[in-house]
Formats: structure tokens, C-alpha cells, sequence
């Protein structure tokens, strides 16, 4: 079954059983509670049995009864199990089970605190049920509940909307709800349905991350988003289409890749071996080439002749009509102004291959501006026209897409890795704005729970101030730019100003498919600032000889912060998205020297 398990608690009318048994849930409860206004007698509650579906378990919901009490009704068949909200200890329990020894036993803990969690994962019941309150449909901190270590009943304020989040964060065994499928105090028919369905829905649905994804786009862009997804379905499927894009990846990108043994840095730091997988060696100097190929190869199938593409620090807008102009494509790039002034080399570069670059002068005047303005200059012109993402967002299928794009990285890493260690790292981490090379790294590995991904944002001057772009340390969901993810707001809900050296990382969102395994736990995101990547910036070029990206950078600054508590026989990639020669003017600059590029 998918997603998670669910029980509608509190049942007491005709109607309740009529409306559990179109809907079907799991469980279904039975209060036999005085103090509650659900609460039922046995007799009440036999009747009920008998009208509810035979697949369905009954569970009976107790506040310190007598063992024989409960016993008396698992024999005569109106419950299966026993649900305990009171002060029942372990020989209360014990003794439950002597009197009943086939009853299941589920035993709720009202959560403040850890400390609550501690008791509760101690418990000696088959399952444990976490709650905000005595039953009252309070909400708790779901935070409390990461790690937990034993399956759970998740309870609490919990509503047909929220279900889905719930599944998507927490795992949890099965959802309790009552008082969220009630209109007026009694239970809602078309409410039960509507939880059955949230709770059982899929982890990650067609172009969804768990809630995260989806397709927010104005009507007149739906068309050629869906003609884009058939396209993609078709394609990725066949031998041509593959056999060209790999030797384009093989014999013009230049991969395979190397992952490069950093032994001057692993030996200074001290602690784990480090290992840099080397997409700077890509041509065009980044791991943007490997996307952009696979899109552009697309576009021409798809009978396209002009392509468009949004790009911050410059390297996926030079990816870009690097291979418009080697397919033969018309290109437009657009850049925030203020990003064209911070990378002007990259803006030379992209001209020189034949792009035209539209200056972004609206809002911020970087990545996001960018963008926004790319999407609309999409919706003006559709028939001939791609636009060529660059990262993991947007609305389905972009994120699908470029993932499968730039997964080639993780599927190398884990390949090098065996033949160089005999096994997979300990770690792999990669910077995050969007965040195409970090799933690229990752998306192999997901699998792998022994390996740790690590995505490493741009925290600018510090995520106490508002010069920052640390998505998933400051940011709350919402909806932008094609998708739901998190993103930086204000008090107002509306997207916020950010802030990083990194002209490629100052994104105010992040992937959807980031925040799912940010949501479940899967992966670590961390805040990196601009002096920890300037001088991880500084220390890999003087210690290797290699100058990176001043966004990989921020994952080298990470690792330099971990790889020393680590053990020596332990290894860690940290993948090296691009180089730096673009951005020596700006931490130049940063240090307090003029030069000009």
C-alpha cells in the first residue's frame, strides 16, 4: 500500500459506518470514554461493528479501563485492538495481554517534549500512537518527531489537507483523525473520503516530491509544458536519442569526469580522505554542459529552431549557446543586470557564440529576475520556442528532466568510488541554489542510507540577517515560479530579496525534489557564508592548484568544517561544480582589490 495507513476515530452514528464503508479507511475507532462526547456503549458499539465493512479493524479507545473490560470486547468481536490513553504502566499492559494475549495493543503519549518521545519509543505496546493532546485534535511540532525510532500512529489536528504533509514529513505508520472530518461536531462523509484518499496517496505523484512540485503555470504555457513532458517520455526511451546524447556527453563534453583523490588538502585538514568529482574539467568549465546538451538535443527533436534560458553566474547561459550554436539553434539569454555587471566575462562569452543576452532590469535584477522573464518570454513565443531550464525547479517536467540529465554525475561518482575505495562514500556534498548539481551528485545515492548528502546553500552575510539566500534554513513553503517548494518570503508571504556572493546560488527557492528529501530527512542542507566560501575559495587554490566556482566552494567550505572529525579510513566527494576563473574579479573585489576582468 501507499502512503500510510489511516483510522477514523470516533465513530458513533449509522451514518459514521455508512460513510467509513464508502470510504474505506484502515481502522475505524470506537470511544468507550464517558468523559467524551464520542463515547459509545458496548452495545452501541456491536451494532456499529456489524455494519461496518468486515475489512476494516476496529479499534477501541480506552482511558484507564479495567484489562477485563477491554478483554471482554476483543471476545465478543467489536474490536481488534486496543488504543490506551491514560496512565497504563507496563504491568498494566502485561496484564492486558494475559487476559487477551491476541489483542494489539497501541499505547498514545501526549507530545511536548523529547522527553515524551523517549517514553514512547520505551513503550511495551505493539505500536504507539504520537498526539498533540488528550485526544483533543491538538497539533504538536512535528520537528520533535525526526528520528523517531519505532513506527507511529501520527494524531493531531490533522485534516484532509494536511494529511499529505504529514505522510510526505514524517513516515508514519498510519494518521489518526476525528475532529478534522467533522462539519458541526458529527463526522462528514465527504471529509472521510477526502482523508482516506490524502493519506493513501503516493509519496511522489506525477510531477510531485512528496506535496512539493506540480504544474503552476498560466493556461497559455500548459500546451507546451505538456508537449515538452510526451516529448521527454518518448525520448528518454530511445536507443538514438541516447546513443547521441551519451557520445555528445562522451565526445564533446569531455565526460567522463574525473574524482580527483585532493591529497594535499586531505592530508592538511587531517580526518576523512577527500575526493573532488571534477566537473569543472567539463567543457564550458561547469556541470551545466551535461543538462543543457540533453535539452537542446530535445529541442531539435521536437522540431524547435530558437531556444531561451535564464542564467545567474553565467555558466548555463554559456552551456547554452555554447550548444545552440554547435545544433544550429537561435539563442536569447537572459540575465539580471546586476548579475551581467558580476560576470561580464561569462555575458563576452555567451555573445561571442552567438547569443543574443537581454539585460533583466526588473526587481532584483538577478537569477530570479531572470527567471520570471524567461518564462514570459516563453508564453510570447511557444511554437518555436524551448526554454531550457537550468536547474531542478520550475513546473513539471523540468525537475524530472534535468535531474535525469545531470544524474550522469552520481552515476560516475558511484562508479569511480568502487573502483578507487571498494566502496561508497561516507559523504557526497554539493552547493544548492536550485540545485542541479547537488541532485545530479545525489539522485544515485538515495538509496544508500549509509551515505550522507549533503547540500551546502548560500547563507550570504548570515542567516540572521537579510542578506541571505539559505532556502531551507530561512524560507516556508509557497508557490513560485512554476512550483511548490520553500522559498525566502517576507512577513507578507511575498517572495524575498536575496543575497550571495555566488551569482549562481541568490535563488529565493529550491528544487522541489530538495525540499522532499530535505521534508523526510534523507538529506542535510547546511547555511554556508560568503567569508567561508571565499576562503575555501582561497584554500583549495593554493593547497591543489585548482581554482572552483565560488558556488562549489561553498560545499569546499563544508567539508573543510567536517572532513577533520572524521575518521581517516572514511571518504567524502564533494562535487566540484565548476571553476572559478569567472568569479576572481568579484572575490577580488570581496577582498578589497580593484582589478577589472
Amino acid at each position: 500500500m501507499s502512503g500510510a495507513r489511516i483510522k477514523i476515530c470516533g465513530l458513533f452514528r449509522p451514518e459514521d459506518a455508512r460513510a467509513a464503508n464508502a470510504a474505506m479507511p484502515d481502522y475505524a475507532g470506537f470511544v468507550f470514554c464517558e468523559t467524551s462526547r464520542r463515547c459509545v456503549a458496548p452495545e452501541q458499539a456491536r451494532k456499529l461493528r456489524a455494519a461496518l465493512h468486515a475489512d476494516i479493524r476496529t479499534v477501541g479507545v480506552f482511558v484507564d479501563a479495567p484489562p477485563e473490560r477491554i478483554a471482554q470486547l476483543y471476545l465478543d468481536g467489536i474490536i481488534t485492538i486496543a488504543q490506551l490513553h491514560g496512565g497504563e504502566d507496563v504491568a498494566y499492559i502485561q496484564a492486558l495481554r494475559e487476559a487477551c494475549p491476541a489483542l494489539e495493543i497501541w499505547q498514545a503519549f501526549r507530545v511536548r517534549t523529547a522527553d515524551d518521545l523517549e517514553k514512547a519509543a520505551a513503550s511495551a505496546a505493539d505500536r504507539v500512537l504520537l498526539d498533540g493532546g488528550a485526544g483533543g485534535g491538538q497539533p504538536f511540532d512535528w520537528a520533535l518527531v525526526k528520528g523517531f525510532p519505532r513506527p507511529f500512529i501520527l494524531a493531531g489536528g490533522l485534516t484532509p489537507e494536511t494529511i499529505p504533509d504529514a505522510v510526505a514529513r514524517l513516515r508514519p505508520f498510519a494518521v489518526d483523525i476525528s475532529s478534522g472530518v467533522e462539519t458541526d461536531g458529527v463526522k462528514d462523509a465527504d471529509k472521510i473520503t477526502a482523508a482516506v484518499r490524502a493519506a493513501r496517496r503516493q509519496p511522489m505523484q506525477k510531477g510531485r516530491f512528496g506535496i512539493h512540485g506540480g504544474q503552476y503555470i498560466p493556461e497559455t504555457l500548459m500546451n507546451a509544458v505538456l508537449e515538452l513532458e510526451e516529448a521527454y517520455e518518448f525520448y528518454k526511451n530511445d536507443p538514438q536519442f541516447n546513443e547521441e546524447l551519451s557520445t555528445l556527453l562522451r565526445e564533446y563534453a569531455g565526460r567522463p569526469s574525473r574524482l580527483y583523490h585532493a591529497q594535499k588538502m586531505s592530508e592538511d585538514l587531517g580526518g576523512a580522505k577527500i575526493y573532488l568529482k571534477r566537473e569543472d574539467m567539463n567543457f564550458t568549465g561547469a556541470h551545466k554542459v551535461n543538462n543543457v546538451l540533453g535539452q537542446t538535443l530535445l529541442a531539435r527533436k521536437m522540431g524547435k529552431t530558437r531556444v531561451i534560458a535564464e542564467t545567474g553566474a553565467g555558466q548555463h547561459g554559456v552551456a547554452t549557446a555554447t550548444a545552440a550554436a554547435l545544433m544550429g539553434l537561435q539563442c536569447e539569454i537572459f540575465m539580471g543586470e546586476e548579475d551581467t555587471k558580476r560576470q561580464a566575462l561569462n555575458v563576452y562569452k555567451m555573445r561571442l557564440l552567438g547569443a543574443q543576452v537581454h539585460p533583466v532590469l526588473s526587481g532584483t535584477r538577478t537569477l530570479k529576475d531572470a527567471v520570471s522573464e524567461t518564462m514570459r518570454e516563453w508564453t510570447r513565443r511557444i511554437a518555436d520556442t524551448h526554454y531550457v531550464l537550468g536547474s531542478v525547479m520550475g513546473p513539471h517536467p523540468f525537475p524530472t528532466i534535468v535531474r535525469d540529465f545531470q544524474a550522469v554525475i552520481g552515476k560516475e561518482i558511484k562508479e569511480q568510488a568502487l573502483k578507487k575505495e571498494g566502496r561508497l562514500p561516507d559523504a557526497i556534498l554539493a552547493c544548492v541554489g536550485g540545485g542541479s548539481n547537488a541532485i545530479g551528485a545525489f539522485y544515485h545515492f538515495i538509496g544508500d542510507t549509509s551515505v550522507r548528502l549533503i547540500g551546502c546553500e548560500a547563507a550570504g552575510r548570515g542567516v540572521d540577517t537579510f542578506e541571505t539566500a539559505a532556502t531551507l534554513t530561512t524560507g516556508r513553503e509557497g508557490i513560485f515560479h512554476g512550483m511548490k517548494s520553500y522559498f525566502c518570503q517576507d512577513a507578507y508571504g511575498q517572495i524575498a530579496p536575496v543575497y550571495s556572493i555566488s551569482a549562481g546560488l541568490d535563488y529565493p527557492g529550491i528544487g522541489p525534489e530538495h525540499a522532499f528529501l530535505h521534508d523526510t530527512g534523507r538529506a542535510e542542507y547546511v547555511p554556508v557564508t560568503d567569508e567561508e566560501a571565499v576562503t575555501a575559495f582561497e584554500y583549495l587554490s593554493r593547497t591543489e592548484g585548482i581554482i572552483p566556482a565560488i558556488e562549489s566552494a561553498h560545499a569546499l567550505a563544508y567539508a573543510m568544517q567536517i572532513a577533520p572529525g572524521m575518521r581517516k579510513d572514511q571518504f567524502i566527494v564533494v562535487n566540484l561544480s565548476g571553476r572559478g576563473d569567472k568569479d576572481c574579479a568579484s572575490v577580488a573585489r570581496y577582498r578589497g582589490e580593484a582589478i577589472t576582468e
